[in-house]
């Protein structure tokens, strides 16, 4: 699964530059939730969108977003751990989906109560949602990138986290027929590898239940700006 630490809930419950700095960032009054709400980066729209390429370094878990030479966005991204890789090679995304769930994981709930679990496991008698996996992009059979949470290093069962905030932009710059290349390192890495970070959401805590159970994980994100 794509988010924290299975657990059960009861339901009711920035711009920053591709150029790091040190000193008077925006996000340095921030702390916790708050901090990981408000980072954003900037993103450019393509003159022509069958010139976008989409380059994945697994090193630095960084994505490019490029046309040609130019850089529409670069981000951080989350990708498999050693046992359950995010696999090198050259890929094309052929499935976009905004609203995105899995089929075989994600949370029962009866009643108040909503426990993240396998439809295969969940209780007798309780209801069952897949995992939504906001703004998919599918670039292999079960693989794409989506919405969840960013941790500093790698932590996925081979998919590609995205912020929730650059999730959206990405799924806009990207289409049908776009090609993905993925490899343990990127030219970009020397020039655009060092963007700030969003805080690791290791120990951030999760959102409710009810958020991943009903539609609002789908919107859990700023408007989208573009340069």
């Amino acid at each position: 699964m794509h988010f924290k630490t299975p657990l059960l809930f009861v339901a009711a419950l920035a711009t920053a530059t591709l150029i790091p700095s040190c000193a008077n960032h925006p996000l340095d009054s921030m702390v916790g939730l708050a901090r990981y709400h408000a980072y954003d980066l900037p993103t450019q729209l393509p003159s022509n969108p069958n010139n976008v390429r989409v380059k994945v370094s697994l090193s630095k878990q960084r994505a490019y977003v490029m046309e040609g030479s130019k850089m529409l966005l670069a981000m951080p991204v989350s990708v498999g751990t050693p046992q359950t890789p995010t696999h090198a090679g050259s890929y094309t995304i052929f499935n976009k989906e905004a609203k995105h769930r899995a089929s075989t994981h994600g949370y029962a709930y009866s009643g108040n109560q909503v426990q993240q679990t396998f439809l295969a496991k969940k209780p007798a008698g309780w209801s069952f949602k897949g995992t939504p996996m906001p703004y998919w992009c599918e670039f292999a059979p079960n693989y794409g990138f989506h919405t969840g949470w960013i941790k500093h290093t790698p932590c996925t069962h081979g998919c590609i986290r995205m912020h929730e905030n650059l999730s959206p932009k990405f799924f806009r710059l990207v289409k049908v027929g776009t090609p993905v290349n993925i490899a343990y390192s990127q030219a970009e890495d020397a020039t655009a590898g060092n963007i700030p970070l969003p805080p690791d959401a290791g120990p951030l805590p999760d959102y409710p239940g009810s958020m991943y159970v009903g539609d609002g994980y789908f919107s859990q994100h700023k408007t989208p700006v573009y340069q």
